[in-house]
Parts: C-alpha cells; sequence; structure tokens
C-alpha cells in the first residue's frame, strides 16, 4: 500500500505539471461545482485524488473509514462516490451496497484486486465503474467526468413516463421493470442501456451512441459488447427473443427500442 501511495503522489506530480495553469480557469466543472466524495483509507492517495479534482473545479471530502464515508455522504450529498474497496471496518462492498440502497449516486471503485471476480462483485452490488489501483490521475478525471455526464443522461431519461403494454410494465423513476405483472431484476449495465433506448424511443441508436450513453467509459470497448448486453435484455423482456417485439435490429444501423 505503500508503494501505490507513491505512485500516486509521483503521477499527481506528473499530472500537475501536464495541466499547468489550464485548471485554474473555471471550466465546466467548476462552474458546477460538483461534489465527490473519496472514500480511501489510504491518506497519501486520498490527499493527491483530492488536490487533483479540486484542481478541476469539484468540491472533495474524504473519509478513511466506510461508516464515516456512509455518514458523510448523508451530510454532503455527493454527485459521485469515490469507493476504496479494502476498507478498515466496513469493507467498500458493503459500503456500495448500502449506498445503492440509498441512492443513486454513481460510485467508482478503487480496488488493488485486478481479478474479474473482485471486478463483477463490485459491479453487481451497484458500482457503476472501476479503477485499478495504481492507477492515472489523468484516466481517474476521466473516468469522473464520464460517470457524471451518464448520470445527466440518466436523470434527463428518468423524466420519461417509461412504458407500459399489456405484459410489460417499465418505471424509470423507482427504477422497475415486470414482465406479466412479476418483476425482473436487471443489472446496472442492461437497466442503463434500457434507459437509453426509452429515452430514444422509435429512434435508431448505432451501438458506437449507446456505448456512449449507457456506458460512457473514454476507455475503448468493443461495440459488440451492445449486441451481448441487449441479447441479455431481450431474454428478460421478450416473449420471444428471436423475434422481439420491444427492442428491435435495424440492420446496418444499430437498435431501436419500438414505437
Amino acid at each position: 500500500m505503500a508503494r501505490q501511495a507513491a505512485l500516486a503522489l509521483t503521477r499527481l506530480a506528473g499530472y500537475v505539471a501536464l495541466r499547468g495553469k489550464s485548471t485554474s480557469g473555471g471550466g465546466e466543472d467548476r462552474a458546477m461545482a460538483r461534489r465527490i466524495l473519496v472514500v480511501e483509507d489510504e491518506s497519501a492517495i486520498a490527499d493527491s485524488i483530492a488536490h487533483v479534482l479540486t484542481r478541476e473545479g469539484f468540491e472533495v471530502r474524504t473519509a478513511e473509514e466506510g461508516e464515516a464515508g456512509l455518514h458523510l455522504a448523508e451530510e454532503f450529498g455527493p454527485d459521485l462516490v469515490l469507493l476504496d474497496l479494502m476498507l478498515p471496518g466496513l469493507g467498500g462492498l458493503d459500503v456500495c451496497r448500502l449506498l445503492r440502497s440509498r441512492s443513486t449516486v454513481p460510485i467508482i471503485m478503487l480496488t488493488a484486486k485486478a481479478e474479474e471476480v473482485d471486478r463483477v462483485v463490485g459491479l453487481e452490488m451497484g458500482a457503476d465503474d472501476y479503477v485499478t489501483k495504481p492507477f492515472s490521475m489523468r484516466e481517474l478525471v476521466a473516468r469522473v467526468r464520464a460517470a457524471l455526464r451518464r448520470q445527466e443522461f440518466i436523470v434527463a431519461s428518468s423524466q420519461e413516463p417509461g412504458f407500459r403494454d399489456d405484459r410489460l410494465s417499465i418505471d424509470l423513476d423507482r427504477p422497475w421493470v415486470a414482465v406479466d405483472g412479476q418483476e425482473v431484476v436487471l443489472a446496472p449495465r442492461e437497466l442503463a442501456l434500457l434507459r437509453v433506448l426509452l429515452a430514444h424511443r422509435g429512434r435508431v441508436r448505432t451501438r458506437q451512441q449507446l456505448l456512449d450513453e449507457a456506458w460512457g467509459s473514454d476507455e475503448y470497448i468493443d461495440p459488440r459488447t451492445v449486441d451481448v448486453h441487449v441479447r441479455w435484455l431481450r431474454k428478460k423482456l421478450e416473449p420471444d427473443p428471436e423475434q422481439p417485439r420491444y427492442i428491435e435490429t435495424v440492420r446496418g444501423l444499430g437498435y431501436r427500442f419500438a414505437q
């Protein structure tokens, strides 16, 4: 952990030198004063993150333990939470689960565990994204911005009334999805994809547009990932996934939620 803290400080210095004076003159995020909560027990890493995000115009608070992070989340009302997976006392996964039960605030997990199972568990607990330590400060800032953009889109699309017909009910505010009166549980990414399709109901969205709006990550993701998630959604929502009634394929273009 000491090595990670040293790496974070080194990368912080490089990041500040690269940005120079460009971060000191206002900008979109400074004007918006978006609030970021950092829950990280390594003070050097937390301070480095807080310093960089503050220079980027965010208002930042930090906590070193899970319980303190939960209390600060209630008091501070963050727009996004950066959450370390390995915390003393109440662990990061439990904090994530509790936060998600109370709020839709975007959560980015900070984890030293690179194994796929750990990332999957975090995402299934409700995290929106993850960054593996040691990480680049530029990458972290990019992911924060992407998560906030995605949340803005979700909030805007949640104003839509949802969808209801003789077998499928979708309430984006709760969120709640039911087929023939039985609740259907969607994974966070499936729900994000459904929100985007409904927000553009009747209009075609390309795979890249769906990636930008439902995933929002600045890193490269194979556009065929969309096909996989559409297939999963169809299995859960369609009466016949092979002949979809709701999520239509527009050959050569992408997908749309039917009129």
